[in-house]
């Protein structure tokens, strides 16, 4: 099993995801620590970060996968998005909803058997929204995953 790190920045947006994480064949993954947070000027400013599995990733930059082992010599079957300019393809209710305030840096990091496991179709995977940001401002956001 391979271990790789997925880093995502943007604006915060109500109506695009901040990033993605997915798969263009049918390989699986699962996210097992998500990092939340903003580098912006510090303000009161709320967000609601919603974590939504998707059969389709939209539009993106590509975000190269940072392997966790540096001895691992694997190609990362995993794609990271960023900067969407085409909606992700959301299967369902949120899988995490997560409410800070923007000065807050938070982690999110599953219990043993409580990760985030993708489908087993190619273009799937999950998407990472700030639907009630009340503030457009810079948000980063680093996801650890294994794949399978």
């Amino acid at each position: 099993m391979a271990r790789f790190a997925i880093e995502m920045n943007r604006t915060a947006s109500t109506t695009l995801p901040v990033g993605s994480v997915g798969v263009g064949t049918t390989t699986r993954f699962d996210i097992y620590d998500l990092m939340l947070g903003s580098e912006a000027t510090p303000q009161d400013s709320v967000f609601l970060w919603r974590m939504f599995a998707c059969s389709a990733m939209g539009t993106s930059t590509a975000v190269t996968p940072k392997a966790l082992d540096i001895n691992n010599i694997n190609a990362a079957a995993i794609l990271g998005g960023e900067n969407h300019t085409i909606d992700a393809t959301p299967v369902g209710g949120a899988m995490l909803s997560i409410a800070l305030n923007q000065r807050a840096t938070f982690r999110w990091v599953a219990a043993p058997g409580g990760e985030l496991i993708s489908a087993s179709t190619a273009a799937s995977g999950f998407a990472l929204y700030t639907p009630t940001a009340s503030a457009l401002i810079a948000v980063t956001a680093t996801a650890h995953a294994n794949q399978y």
